[in-house]
């Protein structure tokens, strides 16, 4: 099925397709994302990077919940990336109007937002009772299409990246781990988590915020339209 995360329109007309063909939600992997793009906004006006890799995945999220919490066992996954360790979260400027775009520190933002929301999501979910757990991953270096427009990254990519297959296995794990707990974090187990193996590690220390994370939240409904039913049947 085909899935617009820069269009809140699209992710609404998603959600309600799916939800009209199928009964349950097992794996809800948010692993979409857009990487150091020249200056871009989405459909509703949002800085491309912040308004799909976070604000959009927050809405799908939100619209497909009651699916994944009427399935036993399921699972949301949040892909994230070793950007994060440099992302800030400016408030008052989240999509860089105000300062001037600027790609990289654009990114990190971004992933920094999806550890936060990982972690406010799991706690939101566990304090309404429900059994959803909430995981998160990150590739390590991985030669891909997602770089682009970074010539230095794509000239780096001979000397540090992973081929896909091996990138994913983070993913996977944090998908499929029986000994997964709630907001546990997976990435490579090599030099500064560039390749390797997948391994338990932890959030970088922004993502620690609790009061960031409530903040995010709140903007990020507020943004998106999008409010969240943590009730649990």
């Amino acid at each position: 099925m085909q899935l617009d995360l820069a269009d809140l329109r699209n992710i609404e007309a998603f959600a309600t397709r799916y939800a009209d063909q199928h009964e349950r939600l097992d794996l809800l992997i948010l692993n979409a994302g857009v990487m150091v793009p020249p200056k871009s906004k989405t459909a509703q006006g949002f800085e491309l990077q912040f308004g799909v890799n976070h604000l959009g995945h927050f809405a799908l999220t939100g619209a497909l919940l009651s699916l994944v919490q009427a399935t036993e066992g399921s699972r949301v996954v949040v892909l994230s990336s070793t950007a994060a360790t440099r992302g800030i979260m400016n408030f008052d400027d989240l999509h860089f109007e105000k300062r001037g775009y600027k790609p990289w520190p654009a990114y990190g933002q971004s992933k920094l937002a999806n550890q936060l929301f990982t972690l406010e999501l799991q706690r939101r979910l566990k304090a309404a009772g429900s059994s959803v757990l909430v995981t998160a991953a990150h590739p390590g270096w991985t030669a891909m299409d997602l770089q682009r427009t970074s010539p230095t990254a794509r000239l780096l990519n001979r000397f540090f990246a992973m081929q896909p297959p091996q990138a994913a296995l983070p993913t996977l794990r944090a998908a499929t781990d029986p000994k997964a707990t709630g907001a546990d974090y997976y990435g490579p187990d090599g030099f500064l988590q560039m390749r390797g193996y997948p391994k338990r590690i932890d959030m970088v220390k922004q993502a620690q915020d609790a009061g960031d994370a409530a903040r995010l939240w709140e903007i990020s409904e507020e943004l998106t339209g999008v409010h969240y039913n943590l009730s649990v049947a």
